[in-house]
């Protein structure tokens, strides 16, 4: 083997390798989002525990992936689609540890709340969750299938969130209006929310991300948002 075909291998895994952490990366972050949804929605203390403990994962594999693209950005001065593939792959890494993060803050929130919260709460909590998951697992999906057409649908869909984001906290200020001694648990409840909202905006950063890795270009035109919270 020559020099040139060894190099040209070398680099070749490390892009491979690059690849295949964000993939493993993805799917711990899809999991810690899904076993925080699972754990508010059943008030599950112990559960929430273990989300908490199991983010470290996800920031080990963040910071390897820093590592792999700070060597391959020194030693392969990569170029046009490969440099792409680097910036997206960083800032795709950042959203997910950022999704990561925030599934952690809402398995922190859980500790103090009761298990009688009112059941639309609970489903109003429940129905926002389940999209934000199905956004997670559809953009994971569409970086495999390096999709740009489901990039786009994923990043027009941002305003169902917006939405849905909209009815759970109007359900959060009802809960507080019927007896001003749960302002600490609404408080708690506020913050769970927006914290999945948030992690639906990351999940759309990560759309975008795959656009201009697939096209080179940033999507046109601005996000579509829903309806903003109305206290009353």
């Amino acid at each position: 083997m020559s020099d040139i075909t060894h190099i040209v291998k070398s680099y070749e895994d490390e892009l491979q390798s690059l690849n295949d952490n964000l993939i493993k990366m993805g799917s711990l972050v899809e999991t810690q989002l899904s076993d925080s949804m699972e754990a508010i929605i059943k008030v599950d203390k112990e559960a929430a525990e273990n989300i908490i403990k199991n983010d470290e994962k996800i920031n080990e594999l963040r910071a390897t992936i820093e590592e792999q693209i700070v060597t391959v950005l020194v030693k392969r001065a990569p170029m046009a689609i490969d440099l792409r593939l680097t910036i997206s792959t960083l800032k795709i890494s950042s959203d997910l540890e950022r999704i990561g993060d925030l599934a952690k803050s809402v398995a922190k929130k859980i500790k103090p709340l009761p298990h009688n919260l009112p059941e639309e709460l609970i489903s109003s909590l429940k129905r926002l969750g389940e999209l934000v998951q199905r956004q997670l697992k559809d953009v994971l999906d569409a970086y495999l299938n390096q999709s740009k057409e489901a990039a786009v649908k994923i990043w027009k869909s941002d305003e169902k969130v917006d939405d849905l984001t909209h009815i759970a906290m109007n359900e959060v200020a009802k809960f507080l209006s019927t007896d001003t001694k749960n302002l600490d648990l609404a408080t708690h409840l506020l913050f769970v929310t927006k914290n999945i909202e948030r992690a639906g905006d990351h999940i759309t950063n990560i759309a975008e991300a795959l656009f201009y890795l697939i096209e080179g270009e940033h999507i046109e035109g601005a996000r579509p948002k829903g309806k903003d919270f109305d206290p009353n």
